[in-house]
């Protein structure tokens, strides 16, 4: 039997193969920036935080599952419900939580800190959904692990949200064009590339909405949707305003961007 992390690894690479080849044979928008650098530094920065989030939190979340249902803890293990309702309820609860930590992201100033480094690539595709800083990795890790604790999910559940998240992240990034019908119809159900980028542009009304991950639904109902940027997909400016200098696409650089 596969492990989690075995899981997790296959179908990230999977996706990021699927999604970097899609984008190269049918972009959205034109790159001005040398892919494999890009793709380099993004991916280093994802091997760094992995490494750091693993020295320094013991458990992962599907672990923590596994103790919760041992030990009796968290909400849905006090609640009986069907295991269907339980598993649909426990992903559903976990991605509003990502949800309400994207928020938190871009509200308060600290954290703003870290995460406008996600927010300072300049040309936004698959490899910029694995484009976080390691400290906001761990943050986040630690939020799931607390969030965990609370609901008492079923591990089946969140080894399902974190497969999901880390799909979702480099489908919704990736600089894919699909056709207008699709992206109308799909957007109902999972957040699309062309509703995801409207929240990586350097308009402050644009990226302080479509914070969704994987599903769309909280944007809507929380008022955070916008359908399209006011100057189109082609015409709308990614990045931040304040960091437009090549050198800010480099590794040390995007390290120490958050303590400058």
């Amino acid at each position: 039997m596969l492990s989690e992390t075995s899981l997790r690894i296959g179908s990230f690479l999977t996706v990021l193969i699927i999604m970097g080849a899609l984008e190269t044979l049918w972009p959205r928008r034109v790159l001005d920036a040398p892919k494999l650098q890009r793709w380099f530094t993004n991916l280093s920065m994802v091997g760094i935080a992995s490494v750091l989030t693993r020295i320094l939190l013991p458990i992962m979340p599907a672990g923590l599952a596994v103790y919760c249902s041992n030990h009796n803890l968290g909400l849905f293990q006090i609640i009986e419900l069907p295991a269907l309702f339980t598993f649909i309820l426990s992903v559903l609860f976990l991605d509003l939580i990502i949800y309400w930590q994207h928020v938190a992201f871009h509200s308060l100033p600290l954290l703003w800190r870290l995460h406008r480094m996600h927010h300072a690539d300049l040309n936004i595709d698959a490899s910029t959904g694995i484009r976080f800083h390691p400290i906001e990795i761990l943050l986040s890790m630690f939020l799931k692990l607390l969030a965990v604790l609370t609901l008492g999910p079923p591990a089946a559940a969140v080894i399902t949200f974190e497969i999901l998240l880390n799909g979702c992240a480099l489908f919704n990034h990736a600089n894919v064009r699909l056709p207008l019908h699709v992206d109308r119809w799909l957007r109902l159900l999972m957040v699309t590339p062309d509703m995801h980028r409207v929240h990586h542009s350097t308009d402050a009304g644009e990226f302080n909405t479509n914070y969704g991950f994987n599903f769309p639904w909280w944007d809507r109902i929380f008022h955070t949707y916008k359908a399209q940027p006011d100057l189109g997909h082609e015409g709308m400016q990614i990045g931040l305003k304040i960091y437009r200098e090549p050198r800010y696409s480099r590794l040390l650089e995007m390290l120490t961007m958050p303590f400058k």
